[in-house]
């Protein structure tokens, strides 16, 4: 009867994420009349209806909805119990799904990744770029890579990187025809080069300080991108003024390619951290990443 009810609960949570019966079963590897009469006899014996159907949608009842709350994690629990006990005495294997935003992606995640692949050809690593907060549980994902000062208190949380500062800079040709901003709030009569961040949809704000204060400036100009690669590309070649991180910008400055501007203006702020959930059960391929990312040493 256990046996039997986990079954149920496995198909249910697959049809509730998924809000489609054809995905839920496709996802399962069995026919969709299975699942709609695996739903149907799992309300008949909780005397509840968990589903609405419809010709065009799925969606959760309250008590689906408190179903799927209360049920999925214990689900995750077990599996990922099982998954341990299947790694010991084995070479790591299965997949690894981490968010970054993307510079963190390029320069601080993929040289520490790297070593493993080639390590453990078992291991698969999904490398997800989202410059948003992702709700890494809901979203099923094993760790996230993000600033140390925006993740969530109920995280494991580890510093990857050192202290970073958001460096504002020019080429000199745009410096020689557009002048030098000798204060943020100049910034406002200058070619700007903004950032959309792709998960929220707005414009990076830039940020300052001032005697220990804190403050931002929504900047304008000819030109708007989502990626901060792009960004560098744009302003080496003299299009505006742009604010990037300064591990990124570094080469440029010593090169002279690009100019600081506005550096008594400019504060650290805490580095990349890798975070996970505190009580998730670790596989044997996620502690491999996790110690590369962690010490940045090849494996």
């Amino acid at each position: 009867m256990l046996a039997d009810s986990l079954r149920d609960l496995v198909v249910f949570v697959a049809v509730a994420r998924e809000s489609n019966f054809t995905r839920a079963a496709a996802h399962l590897g069995v026919s969709p009349s299975a699942v709609s009469q695996t739903i149907r006899a799992l309300e008949e014996r909780l005397g509840a209806r968990l589903l609405t159907r419809t010709t065009r949608s799925v969606t959760r009842t309250e008590a689906g909805e408190k179903l799927l709350r209360d049920i999925a994690p214990l689900l995750e629990q077990i599996e990922m119990h099982l998954g341990a006990l299947a790694d010991l005495g084995q070479r790591p294997s299965g997949t690894v799904r981490i968010t970054a935003d993307e510079f963190a992606a390029r320069n601080v995640l993929w040289p520490r990744l790297k070593p493993v692949l080639d390590m453990y050809p078992e291991v698969v690593i999904e490398l997800i770029t989202d410059y948003g907060l992702t709700d890494i549980v809901a979203d099923r994902i094993d760790a996230g890579v993000r600033l140390g000062g925006i993740i969530d208190a109920d995280m494991v949380a580890v510093p990857i990187g050192p202290p970073m500062r958001m460096v504002t800079v020019a080429s000199p040709a745009y410096l020689t025809r557009h002048g030098l901003p000798s204060q943020p709030d100049d910034l406002m009569s200058h070619r700007c080069i903004n950032l959309r961040l792709p998960t929220h949809g707005g414009l990076y704000p830039w940020e300052f300080i001032d005697e220990g204060n804190e403050f931002r400036i929504r900047v304008k100009g000819p030109l708007i991108m989502n990626s901060v690669f792009q960004i560098l590309d744009a302003c080496l070649s003299g299009v505006g003024i742009a604010q990037l991180p300064d591990a990124q910008i570094q080469p440029f400055l010593v090169s002279g390619e690009l100019v600081e501007i506005l550096k008594s203006w400019s504060d650290e702020f805490p580095g990349y951290h890798i975070y996970y959930p505190s009580r998730r059960q670790q596989t044997a391929a996620f502690k491999v990443v996790l110690d590369a990312i962690r010490n940045d040493q090849v494996l």
